[in-house]
């Protein structure tokens, strides 16, 4: 088997990477209680999978508004960057390059995750339907419900959340983060804006789709030149389906995902960015992405380009071998196997993944997953 298409240096913003194995962002809420705070758990976490190119944070919300999930950590407090800085100096002492990637769940969220007991905030006060929120019941303990009805932002609190994303990237900064990824994709914040069927805004953020990415081009624009261009990375995840496994993975797909997502990897072009990442479809039975799609954004986007699906070594290698990707992001598969490059490397068998103990918990399922032993 040739998976070494993987193992050549790829450049990516200021670094060059030793392969093109990415660690996506991967929800698993162990943050520390109160306070959403990173912590040593997730620095050891972090630190074993330091083998791949590039480490991806899971989401970590801007401010405390941004999050829909019980226990997943935060980057606005002190405390949070302090926690985060743990992570960082853990995976640079084994070599290892880390983005941190920054969350703002708009409407994905419930009143019990909101300060104050408020309405979630979105584009506009348009319900999602067919996606859940994790909201803490007990110490410890959860449940899945429905999302909270949403208030629409003002244009005024759209700037202002302009600016909440700068200072995130600053306090990603601080917290000695090798750069940013801004989650752009799964029906979050800025997705919402991107969206016709969750921006029904009449204002200069709204309407056309050149107004609904005026959002996204005023945060990549902002962060870029508060950090630096080449330190920004930016999350897509265009479906190419309207079934339900779509609505309910995403909330929402939309009417021309071609031309929407060309036009909105165009605003990345114009700022320079590093990287694009896009997550694909990764149910069973998902619709492959059309290649069309794929040579449009190779032809759109001159940074690093990655790819995150249901890839293996031999799907993930074909690829990169097109030429139509410069990195691949395996998502389940790291979470088993902290030596995943490794793996690959030397077609090693994979640990099968432990699917009830990849969200909350402590260690086990998170760093007790064995390494290979040839």
């Amino acid at each position: 088997m040739n998976n070494r298409a993987f193992f050549t240096p790829v450049k990516l913003g200021g670094h060059t990477l030793k392969n093109r194995i990415v660690l996506p962002p991967l929800t698993r809420q162990r943050s520390t209680q109160p306070g959403n705070i990173a912590n040593e758990l997730m620095a050891e976490y972090y630190q074993q999978r330091a083998g791949a190119g590039l480490l991806v944070t899971e989401g970590t919300q801007i401010e405390p508004r941004g999050q829909g999930y019980a226990w997943t950590p935060g980057i606005h407090t002190a405390e949070q960057i302090a926690g985060w800085r743990k992570v960082t100096d853990a995976v640079h002492a084994a070599q290892g390059v880390i983005f941190a990637q920054l969350w703002h769940v708009g409407r994905v969220s419930h009143t019990a995750l909101q300060p104050g007991g408020a309405a979630p905030v979105s584009a506009s006060a348009v319900a999602t339907e067919r996606v859940s929120v994790f909201i803490e019941t007990a110490p410890g303990a959860g449940a899945l419900v429905p999302p909270s009805a949403p208030r629409a932002l003002s244009t005024a609190e759209v700037e202002e959340l302009v600016q909440l994303y700068i200072q995130a990237a600053r306090n990603a900064m601080a917290a000695g983060f090798d750069g940013i990824e801004l989650h752009c994709a799964n029906g979050y914040l800025v997705n919402q804006f991107i969206s016709a069927h969750s921006n029904l805004r009449t204002d200069q953020y709204g309407g056309s789709l050149h107004n609904r990415l005026r959002f996204l081009r005023e945060i990549v624009g902002g962060v870029a030149e508060c950090i630096g261009k080449d330190k920004v990375g930016v999350r897509f995840a265009p479906l190419f389906t309207t079934t339900d496994e779509a609505r309910t993975y995403l909330g929402m797909v939309e009417d021309d995902p071609h031309s929407t997502y060309i036009e909105a990897i165009k605003v990345l072009e114009d700022v320079g960015i590093a990287y694009l990442s896009i997550a694909e479809a990764d149910w069973d039975d998902a619709p492959a992405m059309p290649e069309t799609f794929r040579r449009a954004v190779r032809s759109t986007f001159s940074g690093a380009i990655i790819y995150a699906g249901r890839y293996t070594a031999q799907s993930g290698a074909r690829l990169l071998e097109s030429g139509l990707a410069d990195l691949v992001a395996f998502g389940r598969p790291f979470m088993a196997n902290p030596d995943l490059p490794a793996r690959i490397a030397n077609d090693w068998p994979l640990n099968p993944l432990n699917p009830a103990t990849v969200y909350g918990g402590n260690a086990e399922g998170y760093i007790d997953y064995p390494v290979y032993r040839a």
